[in-house]
């Protein structure tokens, strides 16, 4: 067919022009799976670009970005001058007057390279091709990729053939806005506008032409132009930027002889760039939103979404510096509790064997050195002993000091440290306002506030006076504080069990629910739930909002099972929200990139307690004030009573004051407190530093003070609601004189409680709250609350 053209000449440009169509046809064809992926129109037309999420409070302030990519595009108009000329004379100069692919470059490239000049020659619109399509990526790559030279040249015809695309679809300054905005500068910072915030902290617009010339000299190489790990190239790398814009005629002398003396000035402290990094309401909330991300096929990591919380950012504040100052103090009690001795105990209060052996055991760095060393133990000994320095966390110097330790010695250190858990919410709405998962969400993942479940202590009562209630009991109704003897049929014996209180006396006092409840009286609860049947205290509890399992045992009410923070504000705010059960939410609303909404959130609402009862309930919580001995009294230390302001609460600590807890309710707002060490073995030593009254109590009062003062949040004292429906149970109970002599105390007997799994174990000395913890026997323990710890024993009899 060619011969039939006599000219040599274009019959070689023919054969040309042939060869040139059947390789882009097969190149976009993939024949035979030779050249790899090639992007298609579609793909042109609507490139892909994984933008940032971002997450804010409910009043508007970013607190935390999802990204696989930390990119947040931005229009071209609002890309300055500065930065466009930079990119221009650097990387393309003739940008403006090429389709995509600038042959006269390319020619000046290779003739520079030959001569030992090697320069690169592809324009933006071809490195925006690479960046978009990842043209150089295994997975674009076919068979011939795989073969050095013919893998350039393929991968090289790609890059012109979709810029030629890119350019024929879009216009110059389109290309450069989605080339700014798609390029990396380290440090996971992609686009022009969070590179400017990541090393500036300050929007693309506002950029200097210095820093802009640094942002830009950074593409040749981000890592070796770094301006945070190599200051010194990257010093040098700008000047060539400014040359090349003096010589492109971007710059005039007097300008350009300025700039080059200008030091680069970085400031990475930007509250906005370290919005990005995680946290615990950040965790939270991807974990919330899994389910809706899956069903309506969106991805928080490259969506660019908008999502809205419904947290208070001052509120989460005032949150976050309770906990800060009190569990500094509250981390020296317990370092001064165990000083020089050991603290990993059992319940007898012996040492544990081979504690941190055993948690080296569970460690990375473990597993390396037995495999490394298998036949070596001593040498396993040795480097988990061996002293290096460590960035360990710490309350003083900004969270973290450099220390000489072992991995034994940090192993030790860690487990010693206290946590805490705080959730604060709107009761009526269903709106969580504030969220604190721990103390330090970089050196601790663990949320405290979702994640965790530890004994809830005496701030389960409630559930059972609320059972109660539910049975035709009134708050003022009376119950003896006397030994109580609880028989358990087994079968082929029966079980005793008689709990005692916290002080381990009985007053023989008849008193209100009310008082009791106030007072937490361990015999008073147990009574009751007698009464009323372990399964109606499981039943109420569940239907206020606790989700996790309930055993319903004789001692359910003192709070043996494992609860999580979330669960109990929920349960509470129940009882505060007219009994109809809300909820929690934690997101209000998302909205796409370009700000429309896309999802709307509500709380969903079920109604589950007679209106009656669960008025009568907040009017029973407000007893821990008003009561003589209510164990919330410790709130007087704070300034919150003005104005008549009234403030519920339970107070709750585990078996050997391993947890503290304390929920306390406003008119406003449920707030649920969680102390403790995640080692449940290591706790403070007796109730006059472990109760949850010294632990957990003093963070609502340090918190709620906050709140008050905080004019601008709007958050009043006040009374709580009125009762919108009638009252027809007596509620207003004669309050109990303490005038008169008290009858004798009287010890009651030792036994233990009988739980469908064991047996409560003795005690040497009360906490505040009944709990149960499984013991090392056929045994559990059991501590009771403000009210009383149980000091039980085994009796058995048939």
């Amino acid at each position: 067919m060619f011969k039939r053209i006599k000219n040599r000449i274009l019959r070689y440009f023919v054969i040309a022009i042939y060869f040139v169509i059947i390789l882009v046809c097969a190149i976009q064809l993939n024949f035979m799976w030779l050249f790899g992926y090639s992007p298609t129109k579609k793909d042109i037309v609507m490139p892909s670009v994984n933008i940032s999420t971002e997450l804010y409070t409910a009043d508007s302030v970013l607190i935390g970005r999802y990204f696989d990519e930390d990119r947040n595009p931005i229009p071209f108009d609002s890309i300055p001058k500065t930065v466009t000329n930079a990119l221009i004379a650097t990387e393309d100069v003739r940008f403006y007057s090429h389709k995509g692919v600038d042959f006269f470059g390319l020619g000046s490239g290779i003739l520079s390279t030959l001569k030992g000049d090697k320069r690169g020659a592809s324009t933006i619109t071809q490195q925006l091709a690479k960046n978009l399509y990842r043209t150089r990526y295994n997975k674009s790559g076919g068979l011939l990729t795989r073969l050095p030279v013919a893998g350039l040249v393929v991968t090289k015809f790609k890059e012109w053939m979709t810029a030629y695309k890119l350019e024929q679809r879009y216009s110059k300054n389109q290309i450069l806005e989605m080339y700014l905005n798609t390029v990396s500068f380290s440090n996971n910072a992609y686009g022009i506008e969070t590179a400017a915030k990541r090393y500036f902290s300050k929007g693309a617009n506002q950029l200097t032409q210095n820093q802009a010339a640094v942002l830009i000299g950074m593409l040749k190489g981000t890592t070796l132009y770094n301006p945070i790990r190599n200051p010194e190239n990257a010093f040098v790398r700008k000047n060539i930027v400014l040359s090349q814009m003096y010589k492109s005629g971007f710059l005039k002398k007097e300008e350009y002889d300025g700039l080059i003396k200008e030091k680069i000035v970085l400031n990475t402290n930007s509250q906005d760039i370290n919005a990005g990094g995680d946290s615990y309401l950040r965790t939270a909330v991807a974990k919330w939103l899994e389910k809706w991300s899956e069903d309506n096929n969106y991805d928080i990591y490259t969506d660019g979404l908008k999502i809205y919380t419904t947290i208070n950012s001052k509120l989460q504040k005032h949150a976050e510096e309770a906990v800060a100052k009190q569990m500094v103090e509250l981390q020296q009690r317990l370092n001064n509790t165990w000083d020089g001795q050991e603290p990993w105990r059992d319940l007898s209060g012996k040492v544990i064997p081979n504690f941190l052996d055993n948690l080296a055991k569970k460690t990375p760095y473990y597993a390396f050195l037995s495999k490394k060393y298998a036949n070596t133990p001593d040498s396993i000994s040795y480097f988990l002993n061996k002293k290096k320095e460590m960035e360990v966390y710490n309350w003083k110097d900004g969270g973290k000091i450099e220390r000489e330790m072992s991995t034994m010695d940090s192993l030790k250190y860690y487990a010693m440290m206290l946590n805490a858990g705080m959730m604060s919410m709107d009761p009526y709405s269903g709106e969580i306002k504030a969220w604190v998962g721990g103390i330090n969400h970089q050196y601790f993942k663990y949320d405290h506030v979702m994640q965790a479940k530890r004994q809830a202590g005496s701030t389960f009562k409630p559930f059972v006076y609320l059972a109660a209630l539910e049975s035709g009991m009134s708050p003022c109704d009376k119950i003896t504080d006397k030994p109580v003897t609880i028989k358990i049929d087994k079968g082929d014996s029966v079980e005793i069990w008689e709990p005692k209180n916290a002080d381990w006396n009985f007053s023989y006092r008849e008193m209100s629910l009310r008082h009791a409840m106030a007072r937490s009286i361990n015999s008073v609860t147990v009574q009751l739930t007698d009464m009323v049947t372990p399964s109606k205290v499981v039943d109420a509890a569940h239907r206020c909002g606790i989700t996790s399992k309930l055993n319903p045992v004789a001692s359910v009410g003192l709070g043996p099972n494992d609860v999580s923070v979330f669960e109990m504000v929920n349960g509470y705010s129940t009882m505060m929200n007219h009994g109809e059960r809300v909820t929690p939410l934690l997101v209000s609303k998302i909205e796409d990139h370009d700000g429309n909404v896309i999802a709307t959130f509500q709380a969903e609402r079920k109604q589950v307690i007679d209106k009656q009862d669960a008025w009568l309930m907040t009017y029973m919580l407000r007893g821990g004030m008003e009561e003589p001995g209510g164990t919330s009294q410790g709130l007087w230390e704070w300034d919150l009573f003005k104005k008549e302001n009234e403030i519920g609460g339970k107070t709750g600590t585990s078996s050997e004051y391993v947890d503290g807890w304390y929920m306390g309710v406003t008119k406003d707002l449920v707030t649920g407190i969680w102390v403790g060490c995640d080692e449940r073995s290591i706790h403070f030593k007796n109730s006059h530093t472990g109760e949850g009254s010294r632990t957990a109590l003093p963070i609502f009062g340090v918190y709620l003070e906050s709140v008050y003062k905080d004019k601008n949040l709007g958050y009043t004292m006040g009374k709580f609601p009125s009762p919108s429906v009638e009252i027809t149970k007596s509620y207003k109970c004669e309050t109990p004189r303490y005038s008169d002599p008290e009858p004798e105390q009287v010890d009651s007997t030792q036994l233990a409680l009988p739980t469908d799994e064991g047996f409560i174990g003795p005690e040497e000395e009360g906490g505040e709250e009944g709990q149960l913890e499984r013991n090392n026997t056929d045994q559990l323990d059991l501590n009771n609350t403000e009210g009383g710890a149980d000091s039980l024993q085994v009796e058995k009899s048939s």
